[in-house]
């Protein structure tokens, strides 16, 4: 997988360099309002990643797919949950890559300004991208094209993203809206991004929102292999 990542250069890109040209928006964006730049700031490292990483995932996975691919790959004997790990491994590594370079350049060049540790919000990029990861592998097995891929977009992830609490407090919002949050993993992403964002060390808030967006994470992973078909 990551022999066939390389030779793609332009999902490559997409996965490394767009998440730090949106910080860079962001900055520039935000450039006389530094307050408010270091409250999104911090909250979009539990956005962004899922969304990158959502829209690199489903359209590579449903090119194995309808490439053939993947139909070869389960003549093999290998189990299911074997395919979507190597899957996992391999986007794993390059969400890894794109949480260090995000977080270098926001708390570096950018002057993002956060009370915890660096690491806390690279943490928050890679399970972020996880999530989009395993979000996208699920949503391949139902798309029959690319196209039908990204239009799953606005229905599975960009609720996620109104609700979660970036624009508007979830306190402020109605009550039906918070109770939809609840149930939405980037909703804990965002609100682990801002607790290592605000404290020192590490919160038990912090530990708990992390544990729920990978419990999320396995368990998206564990329905894609399901949905895998020999």
């Amino acid at each position: 997988m990551l022999q066939q990542l390389s030779r793609d250069r332009g999902s490559v890109a997409l996965m490394l360099v767009i998440p730090c040209m949106l910080m860079v928006l962001l900055k520039l964006m935000f450039h006389d309002a530094d307050e408010t730049f270091e409250r999104v700031g911090t909250r979009v490292f539990g956005v962004f990643p899922v969304v990158v990483m959502y829209l690199v995932a489903s359209v590579s996975t449903l090119r194995e797919r309808t490439s053939g691919t993947a139909e070869r790959l389960l003549t093999l004997p290998v189990q299911r949950l074997d395919i979507i790990l190597g899957y996992s491994l391999a986007f794993g590594f390059l969400a890894l890559l794109q949480a260090v370079l995000s977080t270098v350049l926001a708390i570096g060049p950018l002057g993002l300004d956060i009370k915890g540790p660096a690491y806390l919000l690279m943490v928050i990029a890679i399970l972020g991208a996880l999530l989009g990861l395993a979000l996208g592998l699920l949503v391949s097995a139902f798309a029959r094209n690319e196209f039908q891929a990204v239009q799953f977009l606005p229905a599975g992830v960009l609720p996620q993203f109104l609700v979660c609490g970036l624009f508007v407090p979830r306190d402020e919002m109605h009550g039906v809206l918070d109770a939809l949050a609840q149930m939405m993993p980037m909703t804990y992403a965002v609100q682990a991004a801002a607790e290592a964002a605000t404290h020192e060390g590490i919160t038990g808030l912090f530990v708990r929102d992390a544990v729920l967006v990978l419990l999320c994470v396995v368990g998206v992973l564990v329905a894609s292999a399901a949905t895998l078909k020999r």
